[in-house]
């Protein structure tokens, strides 16, 4: 009995839908998925792939389908029939892909909100004071000068001045160096920043860290402890506010465990947000090209449970008060010229009171 094409196509349908969406949930692509907001970004990932398998097998399936049944034949020197097309399939293949585009592009949306990356606030403040706009080609200069006239507050100043209130952040910025300038969302000029969750919404990060970029290294900065490390050591369970900034060119915060990607650039403050859910060490990198050893630019991002982060900001805080009394003993004015320099010159194979004793005659 010959099977009718309309039960070969439901069937084929089934199966490609079936295979589409167990690899779509199976394909072992990324790593793991480390904070609450991985996950967002493992569905819509999924999605995408699910979607994306589907297509390709069935767009591949019909070519080698083609290529095989409507192959030539021995010895057949005829032309193909002319085809003139087929505008409902036309219509059909053209009205598919849109409608995928379109729902994906929701879908990201709701995915960048949920992550609390959409500020409606921020996204309609008037960018420029109406004596401004009246300035000849104010609006064209300021597409062009990411510091347009505004009478706006000036919020990744505002930042800076509360990041450098730890002496800390303060030692590591060139905040006197670089302007910070004025963000501009009317005109799609605005510092890169994923904020809280809406379920966090206008609650206060558990823990703030500033982290510093610059050529090759992050330094990130403990205002409540008074810790630098240059590594960045967080707790489990507990959402974490990164404010940034780069003291030369664009750096890039990236921890591919985490789904989370920010920017980091000079006179701007950039911020994210993010509750790391399980315990390890994942590698924090560079993702942007920042100078010609940009390929050592990486660290390592510490979750770890709330006693041992504790612990180590303990450590922490006793090694600098041992690293500054040795400077202090070492600065003592009860020692000697010779003294002072005694561990230096004995490593180099000088000795001190003979060199001192060269230069004074």
């Amino acid at each position: 009995m010959k099977i009718p094409s309309s039960i070969w196509t439901l069937l084929i349908g089934i199966l490609l839908t079936l295979v589409s969406l167990w690899y779509g949930q199976n394909h072992g692509l990324l790593p793991t998925a480390a904070s609450s907001e991985a996950f967002l970004i493992d569905g819509l990932f999924n999605t995408m792939m699910t979607v994306s398998v589907g297509i390709f097998v069935l767009v591949e399936g019909i070519l080698i389908y083609s290529a095989f049944k409507y192959r030539r034949k021995a010895g057949d020197e005829t032309d193909g029939a002319p085809v003139h097309g087929n505008v409902p399939l036309e219509i059909l293949w053209t009205a598919i892909p849109a409608i995928i585009v379109i729902g994906i592009s929701v879908y990201s949306f709701e995915v960048y909100n949920d992550m609390g990356g959409f500020d409606p606030h921020a996204a309609h403040t008037a960018p420029m004071s109406p004596e401004a706009m009246k300035m000849p080609g104010a609006a064209i200069a300021a597409t062009l000068n990411d510091t347009p006239p505004t009478d706006q507050p000036n919020r990744n100043q505002e930042q800076s001045d509360e990041a450098n209130l730890d002496p800390a952040t303060a030692e590591v910025r060139n905040a006197d160096q670089i302007p910070q300038k004025n963000d501009a969302p009317g005109m799609g000029i605005s510092s890169p920043r994923l904020g809280a969750t809406p379920d966090k919404e206008g609650k206060a990060p558990e823990l703030v860290v500033n982290v510093t970029g610059l050529q090759y290294a992050f330094i990130f900065t403990y205002p409540e402890a008074g810790v630098t490390s240059g590594e960045l050591h967080v707790p489990v369970g507990r959402e974490v506010k990164l404010n940034m900034s780069a003291n030369d060119v664009i750096h890039a915060f990236w921890v591919p465990e985490f789904r989370l990607k920010q920017d980091i650039i000079p006179g701007r403050q950039t911020e994210i947000r993010f509750t790391p859910q399980k315990e390890g060490d994942y590698p924090l990198i560079c993702a942007e090209l920042c100078g010609p050893y940009h390929g050592a630019m990486h660290t390592t991002v510490v979750v770890q449970p709330q006693q041992e982060y504790d612990n180590w900001i303990q450590e922490q805080l006793v090694a600098s008060r041992e690293t500054l009394n040795q400077a202090v003993a070492m600065n003592s004015t009860d020692k000697s010229v010779s003294d002072f320099l005694a561990p230096y010159t004995t490593q180099m194979g000088i000795e001190a009171n003979e060199v001192l004793h060269q230069i004074h005659h």
